[in-house]
């Protein structure tokens, strides 16, 4: 554990520049005494780590000092090729890059290290999209994530869902963010927003820098802005009863709620009670409709009394 975390303080080091004791400390989830006695074991064995002392101290290692990729582990050098996401790469223009540092990579690695890398790379592919969906043209993704490397805000014309659907923007880019095979950017100054990459209609480059809001985080802020989409999705819930066939057809939002709200049900033996969300009164009709007598809605009222209502004129249609 120790000389992992020696590496590991050493590549922080060697990637951010000059870090004080708390900050190796809380990277490292350490005391700052240990922090302290990780320095100079370093020092001792060769590593020319020196500190400042003052309130904007902290360690440092010597101008120009780089450490070669020893010490990988056989899971830290296989994630590593699991990451080069050749598909996304190439769309960004990344793709030659990726494959070349790809091959530095692997003639860095010990022989041992080296086949295991291979074999992730021909036994593991990420394929982003989903099954139903198809490909779409992003063809100013090459732009945009020029943007967003060099710092630089940008005018767009932007086809939204209500009307105006074509307006202007000046944007800030702050990043890229694929989800499911799609490109969103998140972009200031105003939110921060997101916005679908394939509905810009339009982009042109400017030369004006901007600064990112402060303690901005792309993915803490993606977490936060999923959280309250969903929230916003299925801003309703309802009680149901479920039987263990149709529990088992639950996916997403409603299998997540059956997993943290889920009960055996009080007046009917081997039946679940648990409390879900919906998006709307229709879209809960047809969602429990559709698992037919497998489920019962017991509320709220209005629900349970349009579900009710549905069946009974189904029963005389079909009567």
């Amino acid at each position: 554990m120790k000389s992992s975390r020696l590496l590991s303080m050493l590549l922080l080091l060697q990637t951010r520049g000059r870090m004080t004791a708390a900050e190796l400390a809380r990277e490292l989830e350490v005391s700052v005494r240990t922090v302290y006695r990780d320095a100079e074991a370093l020092t001792a064995a060769g590593v020319p780590l020196y500190a400042d002392a003052g309130h904007s101290g902290g360690y440092q290692l010597l101008a120009g000092y780089r450490t070669r990729l020893t010490g990988l582990s056989a899971d830290e050098a296989e994630a590593l090729f699991l990451t080069g996401m050749p598909g996304p790469a190439a769309e960004l223009g990344l793709g030659p890059a990726v494959a070349a540092a790809q091959l530095k990579l692997r003639a860095a690695l010990p022989p041992e290290l080296r086949a295991q890398a291979d074999r992730i790379r021909l036994r593991f592919h990420l394929d982003a999209p989903g099954w139903y969906a198809e490909h779409e043209e992003v063809p100013y993704l090459a732009q945009v994530a020029d943007a967003v490397w060099r710092g630089r805000a940008i005018a767009v014309r932007y086809r939204r869902w209500k009307e105006p659907q074509e307006v202007e923007r000046r944007l800030e880019p702050y990043g890229l963010v694929l989800k499911a095979g799609r490109w969103y950017l998140v972009a200031g100054p105003e939110g921060p927003r997101t916005y679908r990459v394939d509905q810009i209609l339009d982009v042109t480059a400017g030369d004006e820098g901007f600064e990112l809001p402060e303690g901005f985080d792309l993915a803490s802020h993606w977490r936060r802005s999923q959280a309250d989409f969903h929230a916003r999705l299925h801003p309703e819930e309802a009680v149901v009863r479920l039987s263990p066939r149709a529990a088992e057809q639950l996916t997403g939002a409603a299998a997540r709620a059956l997993a943290a709200t889920g009960r055996p049900d009080p007046d009917v033996p081997g039946w679940i009670r648990a409390v879900l969300p919906v998006e709307s009164p229709g879209r809960a009709e047809a969602q429990f409709l559709a698992l037919a007598a497998e489920a019962e809605v017991l509320g709220p009222p209005a629900l349970r009394a349009r579900v009710r209502a549905t069946l009974a004129a189904m029963t005389a249609r079909y009567g």
